[in-house]
């Protein structure tokens, strides 16, 4: 290191060293500067300028800068790209030896973020921790935004499968991974390697301990899983490093089994369009944009986790219906506790800011506002009975922090702390005595506008402040002559003059001096009043829980009531009874049209239904309706139905679409059969399973055979007899039903009206005798002679298929050329030589009238 760089440079160079993975935003006075392969980075990314600062004789280095007060802006940019950011401020009150010290506070990186400009309010943003390990798999994840911190540990043939399915779910923002992990793959998203040592279970233990302040981990469910405690305790250490102050929000973990929840991979996530829509990818369009009518942030957040992890134990899915049901008979009393959830904030993540010091003075007025509303609230809860009485519970109150609170803050505090008023007094002492000290000098400037103006008798006199002179006195031109002899001139303007006096400067001193000591004393008893508040953090998000929950289930009932779902009956055996179902969603955006309802009732011997019929007749629909009743049921939800008599389900299977693998490089064919061996592999009886044209990606006779294969193999094999709905055009599979006991056909009611098909919409018992894709073709709007032409193909194919099974020999190929065409032979005999234009025209005209029947030339 060169000894004659500037020790601003050196200063620099160092944190740089102990940051070299993050881009350092390194504060000088009102700015984040950016230096070296940084700067370089900064300015391409966020298409600011790039510039050069003089660190030694003759050596400059690159440099770029943003202002620190929009750095959320750029900040998150940098995240939303998968960059780390160490934000390096300037610490202590003075220079020493003329340089002021510095150090990393944080380091944000996408699965530590806090800030609230750089969050989504309706999603979670976990930080995930792996570990696998032959046949085992650990995974931790918190979101430190909101304080929640959970582990699993599994055990199986292929760990990376069970990961997949996981990580699918909880959509990670950051993934922790050992150096040495041999994962990889764009699924797992924004991955940051740690050091294999930081995943050592002895240091994972010790690391836990001292965050819960336990002497074990067993009373957190991680006693017999070290692959769970070396994902969590890596976690934890990479926050100690990265967000030291995020550790306080992580008060509790929880651990679960991959039994807890319905298993549903990320193409049945993506086909069912459970949080998204597959065109457009917005939340408008799918399940839950259908469901959600919850009323704050928290409870987005809740149904959402609530959708994408049904739940497998009856007696929990019981409750959440419960809960449901009682709002939905009241709905007077759900009307008022919607009304007072509406006007509720982010409680969650308001209490992590508190505990992570970056919330402000009006963020903990609006908590104190929230905890005053929570006990007319309570009372709201405890009117609908025993089924919220859980929820009435826990709703704590706190009456201890509101009061507090009330006890400190003003009743309407400033935004930040850089402006002083924050507290009340009485709330300290010594605040109350330097407020006292200032009082006359305070009230001397208050008062000198109307003193001045009457002593020097000029009536537009006025007293003025800026940051560069402090105060003044403003007097036009017009009144130069009467200034008095101690007006000390300060400035000239246009049409004014400003002027100061000694005593008004002595005045200021006294004001100035006071207002920064005050502004220092609020911002340390402000510190110190939210580590008080955060003991008691884990108090405040049980709370919020509790109200994340209430949200939930009332804005459930809400979408119930207004829709007409009905409360499912569930059961333990394998039944599938859907009375007039309907899709959640497509009904709701049906225009001008009325959704026609379907029955599914599975007859007590019936495992797997073939269901026939074109394109564009409900089909699909169907299918994914099925699917959709039997995961809002487990989720907790009414359906839409009559009514509904369910089994549990372990898990959804679909295979139905292959858009997202295609752009990646998959055929189509290729997709289906890696769905379909995922689904015959993991499949069992309890399962339900959706498939939708199995086959279609290759040639006619090869995708029948594997279609038809694999109903077999779902009838016969011992672990698999699983609830299937089965759509496909082979109508050769219905002769499935003839040859094995479990399979029913059904197809697609249709009828003809003049010459024209009409769907119906109306799946009914038996096999299609016919295809009807020409008239689908024609609804499309395929032009009309090639509809022509298709018939005359799809006639003469249907005739060769029935000479070549009446002589018992292959089709012989199609002709698309017919050998005996009157116009060809029309054509052949014309001496185009001896034609001329008007001629030409003529001919063709004539044949448009003798071939085509076309009537439109007439006249021309």
């Amino acid at each position: 290191m060169s000894e004659d760089i500037t020790p601003v440079r050196r200063q620099y160079l160092e944190i740089k060293r102990q940051h070299p993975g993050a881009i350092v935003f390194f504060r000088l006075g009102d700015f984040y500067e950016t230096f070296d392969e940084d700067a370089e980075t900064a300015a391409r990314e966020l298409d600011i300028v790039l510039t050069s600062r003089n660190v030694a004789k003759g050596s400059r280095v690159p440099m770029a800068g943003i202002p620190f007060h929009a750095a959320d802006a750029y900040l998150a940019k940098l995240i939303d790209r998968g960059y780390h950011v160490a934000i390096c401020e300037q610490v202590g009150e003075a220079p020493v030896r003329g340089l002021f010290p510095r150090q990393v506070v944080r380091v944000v990186t996408p699965g530590t973020v806090v800030e609230p400009g750089l969050l989504k309010g309706d999603a979670h943003n976990f930080l995930a921790s792996v570990v696998v390990d032959h046949d085992g798999l650990g995974l931790a994840f918190a979101d430190v935004s909101t304080g929640e911190f959970f582990a699993t540990e599994a055990h199986e043939a292929e760990p990376e499968r069970l990961l997949r399915l996981e990580l699918a779910r909880i959509r990670a923002a950051e993934v922790l991974l050992d150096e040495d992990s041999p994962l990889s793959g764009e699924w797992l998203g924004h991955v940051t390697r740690l050091a294999t040592w930081r995943f050592a279970e002895d240091r994972s233990v010790e690391q836990l301990r001292n965050l819960f302040r336990a002497a074990s981990l067993a009373g957190f469910g991680l006693e017999g899983k070290p692959l769970a405690v070396r994902a969590a305790g890596a976690l934890v250490d990479y926050l100690g490093e990265t967000q030291p102050a995020a550790l306080s929000l992580l008060t509790s973990l929880s651990t679960y089994t991959f039994d807890d929840f319905m298993v549903l991979d990320s193409a049945t996530r993506r086909n069912l369009e459970l949080t998204e829509t597959l065109r457009t990818g917005e939340v408008r369009g799918s399940l839950l944009g259908v469901l959600d009518a919850t009323l704050t942030p928290m409870g987005r957040r809740m149904l959402r986790v609530w959708i994408g992890k049904p739940l497998l134990e009856r007696s929990r899915i019981e409750a959440r219906l419960d809960q449901v049901e009682a709002l939905v008979r009241d709905s007077i009393r759900r009307a008022e506790v919607r009304q007072a959830l509406a006007s509720f904030p982010d409680m969650e993540r308001l209490v992590n800011r508190m505990a992570a010091s970056i919330a402000g003075p009006r963020d903990l007025a609006v908590l104190r506002d929230l905890l005053g509303r929570l006990p007319g609230l309570r009372e709201m809860i405890g009117g609908f009975g025993k089924s919220l009485e859980t929820l009435s519970d826990a709703v704590d109150p706190c009456e201890d922090i509101r009061q507090l609170l009330e006890k400190a803050l003003v009743e309407q505090p400033p935004a930040t702390l850089a402006h002083v008023g924050v507290f009340r007094p009485g709330f300290s002492a010594e605040l109350d005595d330097l407020v006292d000290s200032t009082r006359h000098a305070r009230e001397w400037i208050a008062s000198l506008e109307g003193a001045e103006r009457e002593r020097t008798g000029i009536k537009s006199l006025k007293v003025g402040y800026n940051k560069i002179f402090g105060y003044y006195l403003e007097v036009t031109r017009a009144n130069a002559s009467l200034v008095p002899a101690d007006y000390i001139r300060k400035q000239t303007l246009v049409n004014a003059e400003r002027y100061i006096t000694p005593e008004m400067k002595d005045y200021e001193a006294r004001v100035l001096t006071a207002e920064e000591r005050i502004r220092d004393l609020e911002a340390e008893l402000f510190r110190s009043l939210c580590r008080d508040l955060s003991a008691h953090a884990a108090r405040l998000l049980g709370t919020a829980r509790a109200l994340a929950r209430l949200d939930v289930v009332a804005g459930l009932a809400e979408t119930a009531s207004r829709k007409g779902y009905v409360r499912p009956e569930l059961t333990d055996d394998e039944a599938l009874e859907i009375r007039d179902g309907r899709h959640p969603v497509v009904e709701e955006f049906l225009v001008e049209a009325r959704f026609v309802p379907n029955d599914t009732v599975f007859e007590a011997d019936e495992r797997i239904r073939v269901i026939t019929g074109p394109n564009m007749s409900g089909k699909s629909t169907y299918l994914r309706q099925v699917a959709l009743i039997l995961l809002m049921a487990q989720m907790g939800s009414f359906v839409p139905a009559r009514s509904a008599r369910l089994g549990l389900a372990d898990r959804i299977f679909t295979r139905i679409g292959a858009q997202d693998e295609i752009h990646a490089g998959q055929s189509t064919f290729m997709v289906e059969m890696v769905e379909a061996a995922n689904l015959l592999h993991h499949a069992t009886r309890r399962s339900l399973l959706i498939l939708d044209e199995i086959g279609r990606g290759t040639s006619t006779y090869d995708g029948l055979s594997i279609a038809w294969a694999v109903v077999e193999f779902i009838h016969t094999h011992p672990r698999l007899r699983a609830r299937t709905l089965f759509a496909t055009h082979y109508h050769e599979l219905i002769r499935l039903a003839d040859l094995l006991p479990a399979v029913r056909n059904y197809n697609v009611g249709v009828t003809e009206e003049g010459g024209r098909v009409v769907f119906l919409h109306k799946i009914v018992p038996g096999g299609a005798d016919r295809s009807y894709g020409i008239h689908v073709a024609e609804l499309a709007g395929l032009p009309r002679p090639v509809l022509n032409r298709a018939q005359e193909i799809l006639t003469q194919l249907e005739a060769d298929s029935s000479n070549a099974q009446a002589a018992d020999r292959p089709v012989r190929q199609l002709s698309l050329f017919p050998d005996h065409d009157p116009l060809l032979q029309e054509l052949s005999g014309l001496d185009l030589s001896a034609l001329t234009p008007l001629e030409a025209l003529n001919k063709l005209f004539e044949w448009q009238q003798k071939f085509t029947g076309d009537e439109k030339g007439k006249g021309t």
